[in-house]
């Protein structure tokens, strides 16, 4: 069996840390899917825009030559317990097939790159290569009382999060409010308490430098990124 991809998705967040950890954690994510020239035909598109939601079936970035193993370390369980593989998220997995629901926002007929979509809501980086995107049907797709383990959004208490001025100024209203819902949701791994110590991830061609202390994550600053 063979596949390859039909598009790639780009955003502001061009590695993996700081991303959001699922899809829908952060609706203020913005970010284009563009297709490949083969799939660029208007035709493929046609009624897609009736539907509010879709999902994307993608690939994570290349792991490298690593075996799989049957159990694997959440980072957000703490990162000591150990869980099978296929009842996590875990990118280490057989086939490293990502599944994200993201929210359409338009489709755009473009001269240089075909039809384009823009969606809001991914926890893909920039980059990606999507595999194949369908409709998402709520009566089918959702279950809204299922159980989910030590995953389920009540879980974790957001961390109130600050930005100076001086960072805010950077970004647009959308970006910043994207920005603020990556923070809210602690991007360190469970097992990272060390209230001293500083974190960065690159975000919107800045790398984002910040600390936690008790339920706040406080922005220290922002360095552009050199092209």
């Amino acid at each position: 069996m063979s596949m390859k991809p039909i598009a790639h998705i780009y955003n502001d967040f061009p590695t993996k840390f700081g991303l959001p950890r699922q899809s829908g954690m952060s609706e203020n994510l913005i970010s284009r899917i563009i297709m490949e020239k083969e799939y660029r035909n208007p035709d493929a598109f046609r009624g897609i825009e009736e539907f509010e939601y879709l999902w994307l079936i993608w690939l994570f970035e290349p792991m490298g030559k690593r075996e799989w193993s049957p159990t694997v370390r959440p980072p957000k369980l703490g990162g000591n317990k150990r869980m099978g593989v296929f009842a996590t998220r875990s990118p280490n997995r057989p086939n490293p097939i990502g599944l994200t629901r993201v929210r359409l926002i338009s489709l755009e007929q473009t001269a240089a790159d075909g039809p384009v979509l823009t969606v809001a809501g991914a926890d893909l980086m920039s980059g990606t290569e999507i595999l194949d995107i369908k409709p998402y049907l709520p009566f089918a797709d959702s279950v809204s009382d299922a159980a989910t383990g030590e995953y389920g959004p009540d879980k974790q208490e957001p961390l109130n999060v600050e930005i100076p001025e001086s960072v805010a100024s950077l970004f647009t209203s959308k970006q910043l409010s994207a920005l603020r819902e990556a923070l809210s949701y602690d991007p360190r791994p469970g097992y990272q308490t060390d209230e001293s110590r500083g974190y960065g991830f690159a975000y919107g061609g800045y790398d984002i430098r910040f600390r936690v202390s008790g339920q706040t994550a406080t922005v220290t600053d922002a360095i552009k990124i050199n092209d």
